[in-house]
């Protein structure tokens, strides 16, 4: 049960980071890559992937290099909806990319879509244009107006690259070599982006990126050891890690940053959990 929390608390705390990078307006493209060759040394240390198996990639590097371009910008786009909308509807909208898996495994993959997927699918639609609704005022801005859209990249982000990782898992690549190429992948093009655009390099940036690197890789390895711990309890580390993640947010994010919810978010993230429940019983 520790290491699902400490994947809890490692995946908020990434969320804390990030809002507190950008009401410094400190420049999160420079954090997150310097975040990723501390994730790819601790991927090197803790997983031990098998670097002999390279060869076994050869069919998924298509899908390898979307998510070397998908993981930096979702963490990108993630910042702006924690500055747009709080913590608290992100990290709910983070944890509800679970239905575009799912989705996905009926429409593309021949699954059956059971009553019961159904129900959970509608209670996280529903869940997510709650945790979007802010009330319409004639001098909205256009931050404002593009609430729902940062909402809905972090949404469909994550759950795009949750299908790029279990696609590569098919092919018979290993989850840890998978991961510390993408890392790899990942950071070099932000890199070689952000040298070509001529950025100002910031050293409070580059600072918060071995936080954000070890915060990640924490959360990933704690999660994957918690499946391994309980693995005769899968749902537990389901259940536990996306409805705690919700709970944890809303602490931090109402009581720690005052983030207003109306009463619509608040229907959303009661919603929310309803959807990780079904989904789980699915």
């Amino acid at each position: 049960m520790m290491y699902l929390i400490i994947a809890v608390l490692c995946s908020v705390a990434v969320s804390v980071l990030l809002k507190i990078l950008r009401q410094k307006n400190i420049d999160i493209r420079q954090t997150i890559v310097a975040g990723y060759p501390v994730a790819f040394l601790l991927t090197w240390v803790l997983l031990k992937p098998d670097v002999g198996a390279i060869h076994a990639l050869d069919s998924a590097w298509g899908i390898i290099i979307a998510l070397g371009v998908l993981l930096p910008a979702v963490f990108i786009i993630l910042g702006r909806a924690i500055e747009a909308v709080g913590m608290v509807a992100t990290d709910a909208s983070q944890r509800l990319s679970l239905i575009i898996p799912i989705v996905a495994a009926f429409l593309l993959f021949g699954e059956v879509l059971t009553g019961t997927r159904i129900l959970g699918l509608a209670l996280g639609f529903l869940a997510l244009g709650a945790l979007v609704y802010r009330p319409q005022h004639n001098d909205i801005t256009r931050q404002a107006k593009r609430t729902p859209l940062w909402l809905f990249g972090v949404w469909a982000g994550y759950g795009i690259i949750d299908i790029l990782f279990k696609q590569v898992a098919k092919q018979g690549a290993a989850f840890p070599l998978t991961l510390l190429v993408s890392f790899g992948v990942a950071g070099l093009l932000l890199l070689i982006y952000l040298l070509v655009t001529r950025v100002r390099w910031q050293t409070e940036a580059l600072m918060a990126g071995l936080l954000l690197g070890a915060l990640n890789m924490g959360n990933i390895y704690a999660y994957v050891r918690a499946h391994q711990v309980l693995h005769d309890s899968p749902s537990i580390v389901f259940t536990g890690m996306n409805v705690g993640v919700i709970a944890v947010a809303t602490l931090i994010g109402v009581g720690a940053f005052k983030e207003h919810l109306n009463r619509i978010n608040i229907i959303g993230l009661v919603l929310a959990v309803c959807c990780v429940g079904v989904l789980f019983l699915a």
